[in-house]
């Protein structure tokens, strides 16, 4: 009887068979592609928050297991790209083993990709009104064959990642390239700092995927781990940049030099000025964070969806919107210097989606949280291939199914289906089911940090992170966050001490507990929380993300770090603040009573 083949023994033939392929190509990129995609399904996979749990699904530790438990030129393959591309140290330590056991031969390229070095330069391609802006980094192997990612952040959905791809092509030739075919007077492309890149790019990957419905292309986000493994080479200590500060006193200096002008002749009075004051609130804390860029795109946001979500207000008040947009297009843009064309084509924009505009501002619509829902379930129907123009929206009371999940509105008739979702997002955030029955609303006692079980070697270490933890607590936050900072402290260096073994920043450690801390607890960075994640980090001196230096921490106790809707959920009441489990209790009770 023969043996088996690698095929039967791994128990998936499409995945060997592609593997396979991959390794005889010529192209690094086809067995790149295929291993970025395996981490990020199985590790960033995000589930529809609308539908029923799936049930468990492969992980990537199964899928590793299953390699090393088969010793075939294919597996050697998939665990080399993927030991690279993980960010988690101890499975790819684990994976390193395993090879140092194989003799398999691989392409020069694929054994070469843990030594490669991040190029010293990265470049920004930017667009005079700010929609979003693509970043170029590169990195080279010691053979000199270079891997170049192309990452387009885009300001209008919030500074997240939209879309990115990674080319077999040296970082000058692919800048060369990009240059010669810009034809764009308003495109501008220059060298940028890389630490500030990869600051910039990170935090528009978290954005990303704190987004629903996930924004997707042909590459996106299935090169995510790919193009993460190529900004961890880069430098850090990168800071990114803040969003422009305009105070109420410029902006009403603004509204008035506005209609003092000739753009704005004829149009002040009391209605136009609530409308304007309007856009600029739109200007300044959305998009790129200018009211005087305005693009084809930010003028769609606006008309097609923000102010009729937002604005509550007759449609007699709101049909003079477009009138007076046009007109502040015309005057901002003058006040920018911006060419002619493009303020003709923006202003052609509110033209074209005036009708549009004029109807939403008329009908019965969903506003606020309802909205959201009702994005939601218009893509979860996209998704599922319904047809949206069969989807009669009138059988779904959408403020009501919105108010009462999100917990705003107590005694409405909810779908039973709804109210399991959002017990299960109870469920996670305190440990189960039994837990969220028995969780209360006591504050954290001020009790001591543990030493017991930590390793003697990385006392040193883990004392700088508590100091630090102890000092943020004491001047930012308080004794109960002291206490859950404490407790998530001690567990991850009990869980995982090489973690503090090694060489990286007490300082940056003890900001990502914090972090992970005040996300659980909603401190920072939810829309009304006190802190800003920024200012979070600002006490701490820290610049950019702290989000993957949290994640072996958070799945050394256990937590599963990507999640893409709501709060991070550590998975147990006793690190959540008395302020937190009060707001779960009120969820809870009130969803238990539907």
């Amino acid at each position: 009887m023969p043996p088996p083949s690698p095929s039967e023994e791994v128990g998936d033939p499409e995945l060997l068979t592609s593997l396979r392929a991959a390794l005889r190509s010529d192209d690094p990129m086809e067995l790149l592609a295929i291993a970025s995609s395996l981490v990020e399904v199985m590790v960033h996979h995000r589930d529809d928050p609308f539908a029923e749990p799936a049930g468990e699904r492969p992980n990537l530790t199964e899928l590793v297991d299953s390699f090393i438990d088969h010793s075939y030129a294919e597996t050697t393959a998939a665990l080399t790209a993927i030991r690279t591309l993980v960010p988690d140290e101890l499975l790819a330590a684990r994976i390193g083993r395993e090879l140092s056991r194989r003799s398999q031969p691989m392409p020069a390229w694929l054994t070469e990709l843990v030594d490669a070095r991040a190029e010293p330069d990265a470049w920004v391609a930017s667009h005079v009104l700010g929609d979003g802006d693509s970043y170029l980094i590169a990195v080279t192997m010691p053979s000199g064959r270079g891997l170049t990612a192309l990452v387009y952040v885009d300001h209008n959905l919030g500074t997240v990642v939209k879309d990115a791809f990674v080319m077999v092509e040296p970082l000058a030739a692919v800048a060369e390239t990009m240059a010669a075919r810009a034809s764009d007077p308003d495109q501008t492309m220059t060298l940028a700092d890389p630490a500030l890149v990869r600051a910039v790019a990170e935090e528009a990957i978290e954005r990303g995927a704190m987004t629903y419905p996930p924004l997707e292309s042909d590459t996106w986000p299935m090169c995510r781990p790919l193009v993460e493994w190529m900004l961890r080479l880069l430098p850090a200590g990168g800071c990114v940049p803040e969003r422009p500060d305009w105070p109420e006193a410029t902006i009403a200096a603004l509204a008035d030099d506005f209609f003092a002008s000739r753009f704005g002749e004829g149009l002040d009075d009391r209605d136009r000025r609530g409308l304007l004051e309007s856009v600029l609130w739109f200007g300044t804390d959305y998009g790129p964070g200018d009211p005087l860029r305005w693009s084809e795109v930010s003028v769609e946001i606006l008309l097609l969806d923000w102010v009729p979500r937002k604005i509550v207000a007759d449609s007699s008040y709101l049909a003079q919107l477009p009138h007076l947009l046009r007109q502040f297009i015309r005057y901002a843009h003058h006040q920018r210097g911006i060419r002619r064309r493009l303020t003709s084509e923006t202003v052609a924009a509110v033209d074209r989606f005036e009708p549009e505009y004029q109807r939403l501002i008329r009908s019965d619509r969903p506003q606020g949280p309802a909205a959201l829902i009702a994005q939601a379930l218009l893509a979860r129907a996209g998704q599922d291939g319904i047809d949206l123009a069969d989807l009669d929206l009138d059988d779904l009371d959408l403020d009501e199914i919105a108010a009462g999940a999100l917990g705003w509105a107590p005694g409405l008739d909810l779908t039973r289906n709804m109210v399991d979702i959002m017990l299960r997002g109870l469920d996670d955030q305190v440990g189960g089911r039994a837990a969220l029955q028995g969780v209360d609303a006591e504050p954290l006692p001020d009790e001591p940090f543990a030493w017991d079980g930590i390793a003697d070697d990385i006392h040193p270490v883990v004392g700088q992170v508590l100091t630090s933890c102890d000092a943020c607590a004491d001047e930012l936050l308080d004794v109960e966050h002291r206490t859950a900072m404490r407790r998530f402290l001690r567990r991850a260096a009990v869980a995982y001490p090489e973690l503090f073994r090694r060489k990286a920043s007490p300082v940056r450690g003890a900001a990502a507990v914090a972090w992970a801390i005040c996300r659980a607890n909603e401190t920072a960075g939810d829309h009304d929380s006190p802190l800003t994640v920024q200012e979070l980090l600002g006490w701490f001196g820290v610049k950019g993300s702290v989000s993957q230096r949290a994640e072996p921490m958070l799945r050394a106790i256990g937590v599963e770090p990507q999640r893409g809707y709501g709060p991070l959920s550590l998975g147990t009441a006793d690190l959540l603040v008395s302020g937190r489990r009060s707001v779960i209790l009120e969820q809870r009770d009130r969803l238990l009573a539907e």
